[in-house]
């Protein structure tokens, strides 16, 4: 044989061993569908598939971070004993302490009474809130935002945090690192903040020479404010202009629509608890004297029981998506979900098509358009399934985003907060949601899942198999991109 022959012999058996490796090490501890994905991303595209791996292949933050994760939890944990008993269990549908107790070992946060909840729909008028809320601080505020940006919009806020500053209030302010490279005034947002007298940290900066490194595309896409322990605000909004300062967006005439909730009770010490993980993990200051226990007092039966749920790479389980997906196999009689990324893992897409096979009212709001290309096609790939199976789909019409993320279950069980129901949200953010038994509170959010049905347009299984075949095409192409994680 020829020196080419040998050449060629030898690079295909490196090609056999690397494809050997790649199968016996990406198999352990991943889903299969994962698993398979990023193997023939290396069989057929060996070096780049091995790239892209090495770059995006891990899904869970560095084991420091993880560590601090769980020392935190642990304190949780131990400061909230018994604190299960601070609640309203006669109350609850019978599956429901199932949740709780998941919950509650997956995130380390009790089900806690007499809380109370206000529902701001209103894009601008939920920064007015949040801003009026800082107004009254007397010890400390907390804010925390996967995008933060200085803008006309966002000004009442930063306006807020001002005196807040002026007053003596200690500020301290979160966001994602990597998100503000992508919005104008970076620089000036974090210099401004600092110049008014709030503390401001990077949240999962890259540090690839300081052993930090990890998946460049991890996010901490949490929202929330906290003022003083007493007054929470949680959701889906960013601060920030309601078209993202996007020139395609503007061009588009996008603009987003959010679902903000202001809370007050003991709830928010939850909110808080939250905060101060993400505190810890960037500055190794442990904020524990504001962080201390729920104090829960005498229980008002008019008021709801709430419980958060944090998530993230910084866990060693998917703690949304086991809620997600154990609520959604318990629910009785109705489901409605409101997500505008539905790329779900294959638990949550099977939990719906059988809730829908069981004869459940489902329904699914999503936004007829996108700013985001894969995803929006992506998602589109999953619509026929849910169909045949009797869901029902609403797209919100354009140029509105539908941005929300929220869901209700039954009558009486509503879930709210940052994760979308995509496999980014499930897995690769850290995200927060908070689980609320009571019947007036999932009436207001029906309320406003109503207001989504009547503006929307409903997805029927005949006019959507007619859709155009590039259309179909595009679908399926992206949903394959879905298990490269």
């Amino acid at each position: 044989m020829s020196t080419g022959d040998w050449i060629a012999i030898a690079i295909s058996v490196l090609h056999a061993a690397i494809a050997l490796v790649a199968a016996v090490y990406i198999a352990g501890n991943r889903k299969p569908s994962s698993a398979i994905a990023w193997i023939m991303a290396i069989v057929f595209i060996p070096y780049i598939g091995i790239l892209f791996f090495l770059l995006i292949g891990n899904w869970r933050l560095p084991q420091h971070r993880r560590d601090k994760q769980a020392h935190v939890s642990s304190i949780f944990l131990e400061r909230t004993q018994g604190l299960h008993l601070a609640s309203h269990p006669d109350k609850w549908p019978d599956w429901l302490p199932t949740m709780v107790a998941l919950n509650r070992n997956l995130g380390a946060l009790p089900m806690v009474g007499n809380n109370t909840a206000e529902l701001l729909p209103d894009y601008r008028g939920s920064i007015q809130a949040m801003a009026d809320a800082i107004d009254v601080a007397e010890h400390y505020v907390y804010i925390e935002f996967f995008i933060l940006v200085d803008d006309e919009t966002t000004r009442p806020i930063i306006d807020a945090v001002g005196r807040a500053c002026q007053r003596g209030v200690k500020v301290k302010v979160l966001s994602d690192h990597i998100a503000q490279f992508s919005y104008p005034n970076r620089k000036g947002t974090t210099q401004q903040l600092r110049e008014l007298g709030a503390e401001y940290l990077p949240m999962l900066p890259l540090k690839p020479f300081q052993k930090h490194w990890r998946r460049p595309d991890l996010r901490n896409h949490r929202k929330l404010v906290v003022v003083d322990g007493t007054i929470g605000f949680i959701g889906s909004q960013n601060l920030i202009v309601d078209h993202y300062h996007g020139k395609k967006n503007i061009q588009r005439g996008l603009h987003w629509k959010e679902l903000m909730c202001r809370v007050e009770g003991p709830v928010v010490r939850e909110i808080e608890a939250i905060f101060v993980t993400d505190w810890y993990s960037e500055s190794d200051e442990l904020l524990l004297p504001e962080a201390g226990s729920v104090h829960v007092g005498a229980l008002d039966p008019t008021k709801m029981d709430a419980q958060m749920v944090p998530s993230g790479p910084s866990f060693d389980n998917d703690n949304n998506l086991k809620l997600f997906a154990a609520l959604i196999q318990n629910a009785r009689t109705r489901i409605s979900i409101t997500s505008p990324y539905y790329v779900p893992d294959e638990t949550i897409q099977m939990a719906l098509v059988t809730a829908g096979s069981r004869g459940l009212d489902v329904e699914l709001f999503v936004s007829a358009v996108s700013d985001q290309f894969m995803v929006y096609h992506a998602q589109r790939s999953y619509y026929e399934e849910l169909l045949r199976a009797g869901v029902k789909i609403y797209a919100y019409p354009a140029p509105t985003i539908l941005h929300s993320k929220h869901l209700t279950i039954d009558d009486d069980v509503s879930v709210i907060g940052s994760s979308n129901m995509d496999i980014r949200s499930l897995t690769l953010h850290m995200e927060m949601m908070m689980m609320v038994h009571d019947r007036g509170f999932c009436d207001r959010m029906r309320l406003v899942e109503d207001a989504y049905r009547e503006a929307s347009s409903q997805i029927h299984l005949a006019e959507w198999l007619q859709r155009p075949t590039r259309e179909k095409v595009f679908d399926n192409l992206m949903r394959l991109t879905s298990s490269l994680q």
